[in-house]
């Protein structure tokens, strides 16, 4: 394996056949890159551990800072059809990411990046990289070590953002463990949302997680209870003071 980094030129040129709204919809790499600032990772597989655990939720989850930083678009590329990419589309928090099928691995070969993963029965794949285009030139590279296995050290958001902007700042994430109709929770959303933190809501029901399950996790029986970035704040008020600081 011998990976070549080409930082300074253009991207493949290929038309990438996508499956959009049950028809068959070409897709060319101008269409994906010129005029456009674009970030884009590179990995194995859909569906495949770290790609769904960490590469691509961890750019979706990044996309708006990305945006105010100058970046237009962000890519996942991988060499499996169009079907597959769709439905891993539909799995996962993709919703600001395009899921390119690079089917045929000719954008991948032509970075120089298709590798041999027989031993694995995955036959050619992508090695796993991230880069920046500017109007479909490559400007900047981050690839993988080559050692055994499936490094993932260099190609993750978090660095490709500190590279476009080294003072960039990721948002804040939160969790809140809610009930229906209980206006304490509303009101914890309502500071969320003021402060710009985005959350996901997890729902304390008979038909989801318990209150048995709140107080695994929250060491609390009442909601709303307030975790940001995993460290628990606990119910509305306590949000009050914490965001206050």
């Amino acid at each position: 394996m011998a990976l070549v980094n080409i930082e300074g030129q253009k991207v493949p040129s290929v038309t990438f056949r996508t499956r959009q709204n049950d028809e068959w919809v070409n897709v060319t790499s101008d269409e994906l890159f010129s005029g456009k600032t674009v970030a884009v990772f590179s990995l194995p597989g859909a569906f495949t551990p770290t790609c769904s655990s960490s590469h691509l939720p961890r750019f979706n989850e990044l996309a708006a800072t990305f945006k105010a930083n100058g970046v237009d678009e962000i890519i996942c590329m991988s060499v499996n059809d169009t079907f597959v990419m769709n439905a891993w589309a539909e799995d996962q928090e993709s919703d600001n990411v395009t899921l390119i099928p690079d089917g045929n691995g000719e954008f991948t070969d032509g970075m120089g990046m298709l590798v041999d993963k027989t031993d694995l029965g995955f036959g050619m794949r992508s090695w796993r990289y991230s880069m920046v285009v500017k109007d479909g030139v490559i400007d900047k590279m981050f690839i993988e070590p080559e050692v055994p296995g499936d490094p993932f050290e260099v190609s993750d958001a978090d660095t490709m953002l500190a590279y476009i902007n080294p003072e960039a700042k990721a948002p804040r994430v939160a969790t809140i463990f809610t009930k229906t109709g209980c206006p304490f929770c509303a009101k914890a959303k309502v500071m969320l949302e003021a402060n710009g933190i985005s959350y996901e809501e997890i729902l304390i029901s008979n038909h989801g997680p318990s209150s048995k399950t709140l107080r695994a996790v929250a060491q609390a029986g009442t909601v709303p209870q307030v975790f940001i970035e995993g460290e628990l704040i606990g119910g509305s008020d306590d949000l009050e003071v914490f965001l206050a600081k």
